[in-house]
């Protein structure tokens, strides 16, 4: 969205200054340029004004990926404020626009990193309000980005510079996200309290999964326990009535249908008509025939095609599905939810295989043809060790000699330079790509990268650190880099808000006001190692 700071710009302007005229003298100390400067640096006032800019982002991407599947949209899951700052701030820098570029809230960070209660296993044990916080939250630092880098154009501009152009066509840090509303923490009702919770916040798009609440398992873990059509439908309706008394009228809900990887149920439904919905999820239960003579006290018994049969029970009373059904219960999952209201879909699978995924999206296709999904590139997976056997099916087809490679091995160091490492790392390359044209993919998302590459970066330093490099290897492995390749918050202090917090200081107090910034801040040894880097064209005072 361009050309919008602006005009907000010179709106604002204008009102301040008439205001300024009704109210006299009383007035006399607001400079209507400053209020008119600050209203532009925070343009998105609540969190509704950002879930209903996002949502028409939204919108347009997904009418875009239907006439182009090349047009497929990205994020990467972010666990903290700062972290969606800096991610947005780098998209920005390194690729010019945030375009397609979205933001994903994980369940499994909020529970594993975001809970009173201490680390949880994703089974949403963790609090409910964790989930609207953190979009709150996340929406607060990308505010401050915007503040941050206008602020800055706005110092330049009144310094002579000429970027009068930069502020007509500032493009703010604001992006979609998708947020994980598990199973919905509850009934229906629970599901629309916590679902208005996070519009308010600024969702626009909220992913819900078709489990049971109070048994709700990781989507790559066991036990998973999935809920008739009906209940899930509730759910679903529950999510667009919380978007449309909200105002959000083009809210994304994205239904996550579990049953790939689930073989249990907690509830057989209750069928009115033959063939029905409940019909067809009592179909998949796996039951054996019995005469009536057999069954037991208190023994649940359903007709099936004319013969008596019990269905499988286990001991904590959850029956079973039929072995093999799974992706026939995906694929009519699938389509119940897109045709009562959901607009994506997110299935789970046990391996990224892309024939696997278009096996069951296009299933889909053939009764809702404009069928997208959201798919998570997980962590979960072994991706080298996945690609690699899909790289060693295909030379083994090709009829090349494998001798080389050990099968059960194919993890080991020493095939990383190997034509089959290549072949596979090349597949993993093109991997979002190919999903998007042939499986249907209209988002890729990684769920938990930020955790893990905390772990990753924290290990290394502490490595390092608390070896024989010292304070070298802070400096050498962190500081210098940032400083190399112009990372924003190698100025902690500008990163949080201390020059923005100087403006308004002045706008308030004029002359009198006690700033941070001047000659003995120590932030000052940055600006001209940083100006000269090799790797940025402009300060580091600057957001690229």
């Amino acid at each position: 969205m361009k050309n919008l700071a602006q005009s907000n710009y010179q709106s604002a302007l204008q009102a301040v200054k008439n205001l300024k005229e009704s109210y006299g003298n009383s007035w006399n100390a607001i400079e209507p340029e400053n209020a008119a400067r600050m209203a532009t640096q925070n343009r998105f006032k609540t969190g509704l004004d950002i879930a209903k800019y996002t949502a028409a982002i939204m919108r347009k991407d997904m009418g875009e990926y239907d006439a182009n599947p090349s047009q497929y949209t990205q994020s990467l899951g972010c666990w903290h404020g700062f972290v969606a700052q800096q991610k947005m701030i780098a998209i920005k820098k390194h690729h010019k626009t945030t375009n397609k570029k979205y933001l994903y809230l994980s369940g499994w960070m909020v529970a594993a990193l975001r809970s009173e209660f201490g680390p949880l296993p994703d089974q949403s044990m963790h609090e409910k309000t964790a989930v609207p916080a953190l979009i709150k939250e996340i929406y607060d630092f990308l505010r401050q980005a915007d503040a941050i880098e206008l602020n800055d154009l706005f110092r330049r501009l009144d310094n002579g510079e000429d970027v009068q152009k930069d502020i007509d066509n500032f493009e703010t840090h604001i992006v979609p996200i998708i947020a994980d509303i598990d199973a919905g923490f509850g009934n229906e009702e629970a599901t629309y309290l916590l679902a208005k919770q996070m519009i308010q916040a600024g969702a626009c798009a909220i992913q819900i999964e078709n489990q049971v609440s109070d048994a709700k398992q990781c989507g790559h873990q066991d036990g998973k326990v999935t809920v008739p059509h009906e209940d899930f439908i509730a759910k679903l309706n529950a999510i667009r009535y919380a978007f449309l008394e909200l105002g959000v009228d083009d809210g994304i809900i994205v239904a996550r249908t579990d049953s790939e990887g689930a073989g249990l149920t907690q509830k057989l439904p209750v069928s009115q008509t033959p063939g029905d919905l409940a019909s067809q999820y009592l179909a998949f239960v796996e039951a054996e025939e019995i005469a009536i003579e057999d069954a037991k006290e208190d023994d649940v018994l359903l007709k099936r095609n004319g013969k008596l049969v019990r269905p499988i029970r286990l001991e904590n009373g959850l029956y079973k599905f039929k072995e093999g059904s799974n992706i026939d219960r995906v694929v009519l999952d699938c389509i119940t939810s897109l045709q009562h209201g959901a607009d994506l879909l997110w299935i789970e699978t046990p391996t990224p295989d892309i024939k696997q995924i278009a096996h069951m999206v296009n299933r889909v296709k053939a009764v809702v043809p404009k069928a997208k999904l959201v798919y998570n590139n997980s962590p979960s997976f072994n991706w080298t060790l996945n690609f690699r056997n899909q790289a060693y099916d295909e030379m083994l087809a090709e009829e090349e000699n494998m001798t080389a490679y050990d099968r059960n091995d194919l993890m080991n160091p020493k095939y990383d330079n190997s034509e089959l490492s290549f072949r596979a790392d090349q597949k993993i390359k093109s991997f979002q790509r190919d999903a998007a044209r042939e499986a249907g993919v209209f988002h890729h998302l990684i769920t938990l990268p930020t955790y893990h590459t905390t772990a990753l970066h924290m290990n290394d330093l502490t490595e390092a650190y608390f070896g024989e490099e010292g304070m070298l290897a802070y400096v050498k492995g962190v500081q210098r880099q940032e400083i190399r390749k112009s990372v924003s918050c190698v100025k902690h202090q500008r990163m949080a808000g201390s020059d923005l917090g100087d403006d308004h200081k002045t706008f308030f107090a004029g002359e009198k006001a006690l700033k941070a910034g001047g000659e003995k801040n120590t932030s000052n040894q940055f600006e001209e190692s940083t100006s000269k880097s090799k790797n940025s064209d402009k300060p580091l005072g600057v957001v690229a």
